[in-house]
C-alpha cells in the first residue's frame, strides 16, 4: 500500500531525528521509503514553544494501517519521544498523513484528520505525492499557500 508519512520535531537535533526515523522506518520489513520531501518550519500548535521542522516521505509498505502505526510510534519511542501534553513540544512526531486507501477505525483515520487544516502538512505531502495536488493543491492555497522549505536543511538522497 502506498502511504505518505508526516514528520514532525521542535526539541533537540531536529534534521538527525528525521533521518534515524527515515533509516528505521526503511528497515522496517515490509516498509521501503521512496520519497522524502525538502524540510519546512512552521509556527507550532498549542501553548508556546520552538519552532517546528516538518517533512513528509511516500512510502510503500505491505502493512496494515494499524500495524504501520504501531511501526512509527515503536519508532518515535527509540528515538526518545516522550508523549507530555497534547500539541507541547517533541523530539518526533511520525503521523500517516495519507494512504491510497481511507481508513477510520478506534484507533486510526486516514488520512490524518487535520490534514486540511495544516499548510506544514500539506506542503511536504503534495512535495512527494504530486497527484494530490488537484485535490488538496485548493486547499493549500486557501491556507496561504505552500512553505517555503529551509534552504540548508535537505532530505538525506539515500531515503
Amino acid at each position: 500500500m502506498d502511504y505518505v508519512i508526516g514528520l514532525g520535531a521542535n526539541l533537540g537535533e531536529r534534521e538527525t531525528a528525521f533521518r534515524e526515523a527515515l533509516a528505521l522506518l526503511d528497515a522496517v520489513p515490509g516498509c521501503r521509503v521512496l520519497r522524502v520531501s525538502p524540510f519546512y518550519e512552521s509556527e507550532p500548535l498549542g501553548p508556546p514553544q520552538p519552532r517546528y521542522l516538518n517533512a513528509a516521505a511516500r512510502v510503500e509498505s505491505a502493512l496494515s494501517p494499524e500495524a504501520l502505526f504501531d511501526a512509527l510510534l515503536a519508532i518515535e519511542v527509540r528515538l526518545g519521544r516522550v508523549r507530555r501534553e497534547r500539541w507541547g513540544p517533541r523530539t518526533l512526531d511520525l503521523d500517516i498523513l495519507w494512504a491510497e486507501a481511507p481508513l477510520r477505525s478506534e484507533r486510526l483515520t486516514i488520512p490524518h484528520p487535520g490534514l486540511c487544516e495544516r499548510a506544514f502538512a500539506l506542503t511536504p505531502l503534495l512535495d512527494v505525492a504530486p497527484e494530490l495536488r488537484p485535490h488538496y493543491g485548493p486547499i493549500l492555497a486557501a491556507l496561504g499557500g505552500p512553505l517555503s522549505a529551509v534552504a540548508n536543511v535537505r532530505p538525506s538522497t539515500n531515503a
